[in-house]
């Protein structure tokens, strides 16, 4: 570099306006759960999310609450994605105060269906939404025996307990 060369500017980069805390339904998803012909086949967490990893619902459709909207880290790419889960792959629904810029941010331009708003509101809808995937994992298949040994999260909750 010559004396005479001034070195470049940087372009002033905009700044996003703070995005402000908001509470949300933190879940984690299934580490493991039933699939195939009578249930017999186990398979951990979904295509798109590792068991366990923890999601953020932000909606779900209007007319039923069985596919939840949320938001959380991809089984392969490690980076955040906005996808459509069914009720029965998540538990411990909780109400959480989130701060993360991308998840705010992600949740600021999906117009999935919410209604809660505030911390009372979040936890109400947290413990509905805990009861309603409990009922549907045991609605999924009623009567047919565990595969042996059985690793679903029923099971997994039981053996703790």
């Amino acid at each position: 570099m010559s004396e005479d060369a001034t070195p470049e500017e940087e372009p002033e980069l905009e700044e996003e306006p703070e995005l402000e805390p908001r509470w949300l339904i933190a879940a984690n998803v299934v580490r493991w759960r039933r699939y195939g012909k009578g249930g017999q086949e186990l398979r951990p967490g979904t295509k798109a999310c590792r068991g366990g990893s923890k999601v953020y619902v932000i909606g779900y459709r209007p007319g039923g609450a069985d596919v939840l909207t949320t938001i959380g880290r991809g089984r392969h790419t490690g980076t955040y994605i906005t996808l459509d889960l069914a009720t029965r792959h998540l538990h411990t629904f909780r109400a959480a105060l989130v701060r993360s810029p991308v998840v705010l941010r992600r949740d600021a331009e999906d117009t999935a269906g919410r209604d809660w708003e505030g911390r009372e509101l979040t936890e109400e809808r947290a413990a509905r939404f805990e009861r309603q995937a409990a009922e549907e994992r045991l609605a999924r298949w009623p009567g047919i025996p565990h595969p042996t040994p059985c690793r679903c999260h029923e099971c997994l909750t039981l053996s703790s307990a």
